[in-house]
C-alpha cells in the first residue's frame, strides 16, 4: 500500500505522469509502486481486470493521481482514445514504460509455425507500434519525456531456436530506437534495458536480473542526469 504522503521527490524531478503497460506482472507491480511512491501520477494499461483491480487497491492512490484502463494494445483506435484521456486528466504525459512480454521459442526455423510468428509480432511489434503512435505526440509536447522498453541481448546475437522471438524483439527495438532519433531534439529520450532473464524469486544462485535492479535502471533513466542517454541498449546482466 502506498502512503498517502509520498516520499519527497528527488531534487529537480517534479510531479510527472507515467504510463505503464503490463503493470500487473511482477516487474510491472514494482515499477508502478516505485513511481507512485515518488509522488508521480500513474496510468495503468492492462488486459486483466482482476489483477488491475488488485494493483489499484495496493497502490491506494487518490483518484486524481491514478488512471486505469483494461485495454487490448492491439486496438490502435482504443489506444488513441486512451492517450487522449490520460492527457485530459493529467495534462502532460512524461513517460511510457512498456512491459508487455511473451516468449515463443525452442524450435528451429523449419519447425516454427506461421502462427508463432504472428503471435510474437502482435505481442511485441504491434503493441509497441500502437503505443508509440498514440502516445508520442503527447510525450513530445511535454518537452521532457521518456520511453523505456525491456528486451533481451538475443536481438544483437540470436541463438539457435530463437528466430521467431528474436525477430519480433528486434523489430520492437527498431521502433524504439528510431523514435529516439526522430525526437532527440525535443527532450524525448527512448531507451531499451537488456536483460537475459528476470529473476522474480531473488535467488542469489540464479543468473537473472532482479526486478529491483531493472527498476533502479528505470529511475536513473527518468532522472535529469540521464538527459543525454538516448537510443541506447543498456546491458543489465
Amino acid at each position: 500500500m502506498i502512503s498517502p504522503h509520498p516520499s519527497p521527490l528527488p531534487k529537480g524531478e517534479g510531479i510527472k505522469t507515467v504510463v505503464i503497460t503490463g503493470a500487473t506482472g511482477v516487474l510491472g507491480n514494482l515499477v508502478a509502486k516505485t513511481f507512485a511512491e515518488r509522488g508521480h501520477n500513474i496510468a495503468l494499461l492492462d488486459r486483466d481486470q482482476d489483477k488491475l483491480d488488485s494493483l489499484t487497491r495496493d497502490l491506494n492512490l487518490p483518484a486524481d493521481r491514478l488512471y486505469t484502463q483494461v485495454i487490448d494494445l492491439l486496438d490502435g483506435n482504443a489506444l488513441y482514445d486512451s492517450a487522449q484521456k490520460v492527457s485530459e486528466k493529467f495534462g502532460n504525459i512524461h513517460a511510457l514504460i512498456h512491459l508487455v512480454g511473451g516468449w515463443v521459442g525452442g524450435k528451429t526455423l523449419p519447425e516454427s509455425e506461421a502462427s508463432d510468428l504472428e503471435f510474437m509480432l502482435n505481442q511485441h511489434v504491434w503493441t509497441t507500434f500502437n503505443l508509440l503512435k498514440s502516445f508520442t505526440p503527447y510525450l513530445a509536447q511535454s518537452n521532457w519525456s521518456r520511453v523505456i522498453a525491456v528486451s533481451q541481448p538475443i536481438t544483437v546475437k540470436p541463438t539457435a531456436k530463437s528466430a521467431i522471438y528474436a525477430a519480433a524483439k528486434s523489430a520492437q527495438e527498431s521502433l524504439v530506437l528510431t523514435l529516439a532519433e526522430e525526437y532527440k531534439d525535443s527532450g524525448l529520450t527512448a531507451n531499451i534495458i537488456h536483460v537475459k532473464s528476470i529473476d522474480i524469486k531473488s535467488d542469489a544462485l540464479r543468473k537473472g536480473t532482479s526486478p529491483a535492479e531493472i527498476v533502479a535502471a528505470m529511475t536513473y533513466l527518468f532522472s535529469e542526469e540521464a538527459n543525454k542517454v538516448n537510443g541506447a541498449r543498456i546491458p543489465l546482466y
